[in-house]
């Protein structure tokens, strides 16, 4: 290692103030990181594209340093699914200083994990106070039945007003509208429901009546519109 003149010629002084890292919070303790093998927990990242054309949540599973568990959810461009494949393949396995430095193809996703791992090196992930953290598959959980990411795409315009297309509760098949035209309601059906029945055999036309139900006063609307037609 090369020091500078002004270096060499100073006196040495003893570092009284010493007393390595501040604990941070993690599966509930505290560790003072000092190496990439101190970090653990289970937490989320949220990322984009420079144009903000998409967008990226990310979640991992880090046990001892090293990602066990990797969940990746896009939205809004379609080059980004692939994006997204990729790195289920990639993340796995690398400690996230590894991922960190990792072309995650996608820019968004390269974002989401620099978010990831600023909150997770600061002890703010989601599992700093939970006794021994979330066992690996726990990131599924997330996507819930049917295994299907939680999405919304809802539009409007000032001279037609408001659609909802898709919801929590799944894809829209129709509005319930009140007298002064507002909507109350709408019939959905739950695609994460309907693929599983039809996986397991059921008929798909009983398998979409099986996972169709409403929201809100749908049945007192007194007119029903398709979002997507009307």
């Amino acid at each position: 290692m090369e020091y500078s003149s002004e270096v060499k010629n100073m006196c040495s002084l003893t570092q009284g103030c010493n007393h390595g890292p501040s604990p941070i919070p993690q599966e509930g303790g505290w560790t003072q990181a000092r190496e990439i093998k101190d970090i653990r927990g289970l937490t989320h990242g949220v990322g984009w594209c420079a144009p903000h054309q998409g967008a990226c949540k990310l979640t991992l599973n880090i046990k001892d340093g090293i990602i066990e568990e990797a969940l990746i959810e896009t939205i809004g461009c379609t080059g980004m699914t692939h994006s997204a494949a990729m790195a289920a393949e990639i993340l796995p396995g690398k400690t996230i200083l590894e991922a960190m430095n990792t072309d995650l193809v996608c820019d968004a996703i390269n974002v989401a994990m620099r978010e990831l791992f600023q909150q997770i090196a600061y002890g703010r992930s989601q599992t700093a106070f939970s006794e021994g953290g979330l066992p690996v598959g726990a990131g599924l959980e997330d996507l819930g039945k049917g295994m299907r990411s939680v999405t919304a795409s809802t539009y409007g315009t000032k001279l037609k007003g408001p659609r909802y297309l898709e919801v929590t509760e799944g894809y829209v098949l129709q509005l319930g509208l009140d007298k002064n035209d507002e909507i109350i309601g709408y019939k959905f059906v739950h695609l994460g429901r309907m693929m599983d029945e039809i996986r397991k055999g059921v008929d798909a036309n009983e398998a979409v009546e099986n996972a169709t139900g409403t929201y809100g006063r749908f049945a007192e609307a007194v007119k029903t519109i398709d979002p997507r037609e009307e």
